[in-house]
């Protein structure tokens, strides 16, 4: 058959995009089977799929951030999709969120356990390793280590879950959850905040449902500045040296002067007092928890397998870069190392800009929360690092800045038949939450409880009453 050329033209108009389109969908299939883990090593039997791999961001630099994703174990195609972002700044989410504390798996010698409180068994999983040079997210183009803000790790976090959802089309318009800790509590509300303008300037493509934050620095003087007082009332530190803490020099200028380095005589004194009578051998991240003795006494290379009474495995951290220094397991995770020998829990290559600690978030919090966006601020009650004290008091703060009364007052609340902690609501769209005896990371230390918080989180339902 002959066609003429106006004939070919409208035959190329309707033929071609349908061709463009399979290839398209084809490679988004080739991609999906490249990314599959098949199996990680010594890990137990699972039914859910998993997932890990790189999404590049910038071509010509070679900049690419790596990603681990657990299906949910149950009915995945109807389960919100979860991000979850360790902070650092500098800390993988892969060891420390997805192998330490809310992941499916964690460590156990040379193998894998189950984490029965795992968070895939109510929402699937997207652990994320940024900002570049975290973990075994690298660069080739070894600029792109330094000077590296807020601003950037912000932007590229979007380029990923952008260029991420055209890798599983199958999440574009799914509830979209954005979580993390201690300094995510910059990294989630900016790119919360990059996601909105997204879906109002070009289209809706983040179907963003609420953000949780768990022990997070929001506001550098308030949250550093608690330190003091926690330390004080949990006996760590001496009233003197209190007196010194709150008077002569500050946590807060303390951590700026060493931003900015150049710590001064008298705030090297006071710090040096602080560390004295805190002690080494006590984790300022849970002051009851018992410490890894072979990552305190790191030198003497000395492995004790510490665990304490309620079986937290307090050298996990250990465990988890062991493990994922195994060749095996890189490949599996379809993982490389690129200008680092080793896989680390925090990067020690990025030149982040420590100023930007300064620079107050809870700002974005209202932003959220005047668009619709419900917040929850949580905190393990037994962190010294970013306390309790603060957090509570820049939630009450920003609620009476939104003027949002309390729909739920200041009560406790129950996982099983015990306490879980206290919470207090303010006009259903911002919730203060308390975890009894969690670190600054809640779910490693007090798991059950942490995943009765998740689930009520994502349900929109109050937290139990009572038992």
């Amino acid at each position: 058959m002959a066609f003429s050329g106006l004939t070919l033209v409208v035959l190329l108009q309707i033929l071609l995009p349908q061709a463009i389109q399979g290839a398209s969908s084809s490679t988004v299939r080739l991609s999906l089977l490249q990314d599959r883990i098949t199996h990680l090593p010594g890990q137990p039997p699972v039914s859910f799929r998993q997932y890990s791999g790189y999404v590049t961001i910038d071509p010509r630099r070679q900049r690419s951030l790596f990603y681990y994703f657990a299906e949910a174990e149950l009915d995945p195609g109807s389960k919100p999709l979860v991000l979850w972002l360790n902070g650092g700044p500098g800390c993988s989410s892969l060891g420390v969120g997805a192998f330490s504390e809310n992941g499916p798996f964690r460590p156990s010698g040379d193998a894998l356990v189950r984490n029965e409180c795992s968070w895939n068994r109510e929402a699937n999983m997207l652990y994320l390793e940024a900002p570049i040079g975290v973990g075994f997210s690298y660069s080739t183009d070894a600029s792109s280590y330094e000077s590296v803000n807020d601003r950037v790790t912000a932007r590229d976090n979007l380029v990923f879950l952008k260029r991420w959802l055209v890798k599983f089309p199958q999440y574009r318009n799914r509830s979209l959850y954005i979580t993390g800790e201690s300094y995510a509590g910059h990294y989630v509300p900016q790119l919360a905040e990059l996601m909105l303008h997204y879906n109002e300037k070009r289209e809706s493509l983040f179907n963003l449902r609420g953000i949780a934050l768990g022990n997070p620095v929001l506001e550098f003087a308030t949250d550093f500045n608690s330190r003091a007082e926690y330390f004080w009332s949990h006996g760590l530190i001496s009233d003197s040296t209190y007196k010194m803490f709150t008077s002569v020099c500050n946590y807060s200028r303390y951590v700026s002067e060493y931003a900015r380095g150049s710590i001064s005589p008298i705030c090297s004194t006071v710090m040096r007092q602080v560390n004295k009578e805190t002690s080494k051998f006590v984790d300022n991240y849970d002051v009851t928890l018992d410490v890894c003795i072979s990552s305190v006494v790191s030198q003497s290379k000395i492995l004790s397998l510490q665990r304490t009474t309620d079986n937290v495995d307090v050298c996990v951290e250990d465990e988890t870069v062991k493990y994922l220094n195994r060749r095996d397991v890189q490949n599996a995770l379809h993982a490389r190392l690129v200008g680092v020998r080793r896989w680390a829990v925090c990067s020690d290559m990025l030149d982040y800009d420590m100023t930007n600690l300064e620079i107050p978030t809870i700002t974005i919090l209202s932003k959220l929360i005047k668009a619709g966006v419900p917040v929850l601020v949580y905190s393990g009650d037994q962190d010294s690092v970013i306390p309790l004290t603060g957090s509570r008091k820049l939630i009450h703060s920003l609620a009476e800045e939104l003027g949002l009364n309390a729909t739920t007052p200041y009560r406790v609340w129950f996982e099983g038949q015990q306490v879980g902690g206290w919470t207090q609501v303010y006009g259903e769209v911002l919730t203060f939450a308390t975890i009894r005896g969690a670190s600054h990371e809640a779910p490693f230390s007090q798991p059950e409880r942490s995943l009765v918080l998740f689930r009520s989180f994502l349900e929109g339902r109050p937290l139990p009453e009572a038992f």
